[in-house]
């Protein structure tokens, strides 16, 4: 999106400091003003950080150098920033890297190019590449109905057609077609596969991301073409159909050539804000250090490691926390969540008291939902009289975490989701458009407000409220 102006950024803060102040005095005392005011009106460490880590290291792919020169650069800037006992913790993963990507339409009408990626995981087409005949499915639900004889030795193409809306509920739908898509067509006996891309955009820009195949079968050539030229691969489907050509079959060449690495190391990023009482247990806020290697990861999810280093960073200012805040910047999420599990591994069986993840852009915060024990619904309480003036409303869903979060969640630990406007976030999300640009900086600071709010309260939490 373009940048706004700064007098368009003024009005909106403005507004938002307006909101702030009308807010009930029971409210405003709960949520550490000072704390907040410095989110509202101090320093912004989450735009510093979002716009420095992708114009310095740019993009991380999991287990490569660029993904340890990131945890490097974090070690760095959160020790600066006055984080304590912070260290990286490593440990290894497979690793996949992409390749040459090269896709064409070839018959029955003239050769077009097609906008193409590959996916994480995807097995190679050789330097030679192949064309073979394609077969058309609506979604992954007709794919999985079809006999393995419609499927045999043809490249699938799937046609997800996701819509956006606030909450992001499509992409677990839709994206079926890349979670395992790649891994049913392989079975069936499929040469490769190629997928509408899971995303909401008009661009000619192809959006990545992982799928996994089985033990034992044997990875297929998995790809994404962009909207426009799936708009063009059923154009021509349909055309055939029609008999406007031959009847003969829609032919695709496709060249794709990712290489496995085999085990290479990722790893996380720990710090913290010591609390006074060192028998209470912590809370946990957590980001994803990767990204994609097809732009800088801005959206996904630099913005969410700022967006919760300042909220942190805020508390830590104003005074100290009753309870330790740690930051978990975690490795290796955009390929399978490794940097969760580890950290899960390492500490799962220390003492939580509640997890929040920010991983779905930096757009703003509308809803709150609590994942938390009967025993804090006055915790809550204050926490939704807290947000409401900052636009956020009160949610009826049983918070369920994000990914780097997940294990702990499973096992138990209390959660709290803060919802971001997800209406944009598919039109960038895993393409080369996910780039600094795309941050609204009124809309991260309100971000950067709830998040302060929120662990304020958290931070300074009884034990009969949480664990």
């Amino acid at each position: 999106m373009p940048k706004r102006p700064v007098s368009a950024c003024a009005a909106g803060l403005a507004a938002l400091v307006a909101s702030l102040s009308a807010a009930p005095a029971l409210a405003l005392q709960t949520a550490a003003p000072s704390a907040l005011d410095l989110a509202l009106h101090g320093e912004d460490p989450a735009w510093s950080i979002t716009a420095d880590l992708t114009t310095e290291i740019g993009p991380r792919p999991a287990g490569t150098e660029r993904e340890a020169a990131a945890r490097r650069w974090a070690v760095a800037r959160l020790k600066a920033m006055g984080f304590a006992n912070v260290r990286e913790e490593t440990y290894d993963m497979r690793t996949w890297v992409r390749g040459e990507e090269k896709a064409w339409l070839t018959a029955p009408f003239l050769p077009q190019s097609l906008a193409i990626t590959a996916l994480g995981n995807s097995g190679s087409t050789g330097a030679a590449g192949f064309e073979g005949d394609v077969v058309y499915f609506a979604g992954f639900d007709a794919l999985q109905a079809a006999p393995d004889a419609a499927v045999k030795g043809k490249i699938v193409f799937i046609d997800n057609q996701m819509k956006p809306t606030q909450d992001g509920s499509g992409y677990g739908y839709y994206g079926r077609g890349r979670f395992q898509g790649p891994n049913v067509a392989a079975k069936k006996g499929a040469r490769a596969i190629v997928i509408r891309s899971i995303g909401t955009d008009n661009h000619r820009n192809p959006h990545a991301g992982v799928t996994n195949f089985d033990d034992g079968v044997k990875p297929i050539p998995a790809g994404a073409i962009s909207n426009p030229d799936a708009d063009l691969l059923v154009g021509q489907l349909r055309r055939i159909e029609a008999g406007a050509a031959a009847p003969v079959p829609l032919r695709m060449k496709l060249l794709l050539t990712p290489r496995d690495l085999g085990q290479q190391k990722s790893g996380n990023v720990i710090a913290e804000v010591p609390g006074s009482d060192t028998h209470a247990s912590p809370v946990i806020l957590a980001c994803h250090l990767d990204s994609w290697d097809l732009a800088t990861g801005a959206i996904d999810d630099a913005a969410g490691c700022g967006i919760i280093t300042a909220a942190a960073r805020h508390v830590m200012t104003a005074g100290q926390p009753r309870r330790t805040i740690r930051l978990l910047w975690a490795g290796a999420e955009e390929v399978g969540a490794f940097g969760g599990q580890a950290y899960f591994d390492a500490h799962g069986k220390e003492r939580h008291a509640v997890a929040l993840e920010s991983d779905f852009g930096a757009d703003r915060i509308w809803r709150v939902d609590f994942g938390l024990p009967d025993s804090a619904k006055p915790l809550a309480d204050r926490i939704a009289a807290a947000l409401a003036p900052l636009g956020v409303t009160r949610g009826r869903d049983r918070a369920g975490g994000g990914a780097d979060i997940g294990a702990l969640v499973a096992a138990g630990v209390p959660a709290i989701d803060l919802q971001q406007d997800g209406t944009r976030y598919f039109d960038w999300h895993h393409t080369p458009d996910d780039t600094l640009d795309k941050v609204d900086p009124v809309q991260l600071r309100q971000n950067v407000a709830v998040w302060t709010a929120t662990v304020a309260s958290l931070a300074n939490s009884s034990d009969t409220e949480l664990p």
